[in-house]
């Protein structure tokens, strides 16, 4: 049996490799504090936990038939992937949360979990939004500015590091380019 790697000390998540990581935070983070500012991209982030997209997913189920169902069920299968994947990530890295690690950040909003890398709702906004737009490309002017503003509400909220973040844009990339390879797959077969 596999043991998990040590917690890191805050050095390792805020020492001079991740410098500039950690000034982005910072700034990102002091933006946030502005109240408007604040309620904005936490909103946005609420809506991120998954109910835009599970009523994504009922909306396409309830109004294109069975096409929608699929594209529907396409979605969530990607969605129940990526959470145990960015879970996985989580435990096996055990990055701490920058308002935990690095000084002058705070978190504007309470964290779903303990561990900041990957970025879990980023990873899903990404993953659920290449599998629905190859369904439904028209929904890009919806979907892609959303999932970039819950990406960057995981900064600004001081929940996540931008490297969390863009690491999770490159994991649901890839995830939800798998999906739609493994979809393609299954309808050949």
């Amino acid at each position: 049996m596999s043991r998990l790697p040590p917690l890191p000390t805050p050095e390792l998540a805020i020492g001079p490799r991740f410098a500039i990581d950690r000034r982005m935070c910072v700034a990102a983070n002091r933006w946030g504090a502005r109240r408007a500012v604040g309620v904005f991209f936490g909103a946005v982030s609420r809506l991120g936990d998954g109910v835009f997209w599970y009523a994504l997913m009922l909306s396409l189920a309830l109004f294109d038939g069975l096409r929608g169902l699929t594209a529907a069920a396409h979605m969530a299968l990607t969605g129940l992937t990526a959470l145990m994947l960015y879970r996985l990530l989580k435990r096996w890295t055990r990055r701490p949360r920058p308002f935990r690690a690095c000084p002058g950040v705070i978190a504007h909003v309470p964290p779903l979990d303990e561990f900041s890398f990957p970025s879990g709702h980023t990873l899903q906004a990404v993953g659920f939004t290449v599998v629905a737009l190859a369904w439904y490309p028209m929904l890009a002017p919806l979907l892609l500015p959303f999932t970039a503003l819950v990406a960057a509400s995981r900064v600004i909220l001081g929940l996540h590091y931008p490297s969390d973040v863009l690491a999770a844009i490159g994991i649901g990339g890839a995830l939800g380019s798998l999906a739609l390879w493994l979809g393609h797959l299954a309808l050949l077969a």
